[in-house]
């Protein structure tokens, strides 16, 4: 009995050393962000407002996490009508043919500093997939009445020619480095 006992505990113990927590982001206390240099003088700030992104780590490790995310690209806002009109048509995004630009991570390694990650992942658009890495800062848990929290900053930065993106193929007026930001707040499930 007593040897059952013990493998039963194992068991238990062994099954909680790889359980998996599921979280979901948080589109209010989160933000989808980039930038664009435009005539090399200034720089063009811009955010998409409908995404949904869910994250799987081991407890509350982000060691082996996996992030899925999925964008609606129609959703784009610089602030200025016209240029979100245009970003959407097919000079830039073509949104009627590919309404969604998407993330999903392939590993994230510790960089060797406190909380310091690189997430590498497969980053749709249009109808080009490409390996980015996003440079991680983890801002760590808190957990309140709301439930529990998980905070971080993602930074990467794309050409957008590797996309498809075409428009203005000098970079005369629009620069070809699009800068990603994202301030992420995930709420456990």
């Amino acid at each position: 009995m007593r040897k059952f006992l013990t493998l039963i505990a194992l068991v238990l113990f062994t099954a909680s050393a790889f359980a998996q927590t599921q979280w979901k982001v948080d589109p209010y206390h989160s933000s989808l962000n980039f930038n664009i240099s435009h005539s090399g003088i200034s720089i063009v700030n811009g955010k998409f407002q409908e995404y949904t992104g869910h994250l799987t780590t081991n407890d509350e490790a982000l060691t082996d996490a996996n992030f899925d995310f999925n964008i609606k690209v129609s959703s784009i806002d610089t602030s200025v009508e016209n240029r979100d009109n245009h970003l959407r048509s097919a000079d830039f995004f073509e949104v009627e043919k590919y309404p969604n630009m998407t993330f999903k991570s392939t590993k994230i390694l510790a960089t060797g500093k406190p909380n310091e990650y690189l997430l590498y992942g497969k980053l749709t658009i249009k109808d080009v997939t490409k390996d980015v890495i996003f440079d991680v800062h983890y801002g760590g848990t808190v957990t309140s009445d709301n439930g529990q929290k998980l905070g971080l900053k993602a930074t990467a930065t794309i050409n957008r020619f590797d996309y498809n993106i075409n428009y203005d193929p000098a970079a005369a007026g629009i620069g070809k480095d699009v800068k990603i930001v994202a301030h992420l707040q995930f709420a456990k499930q």
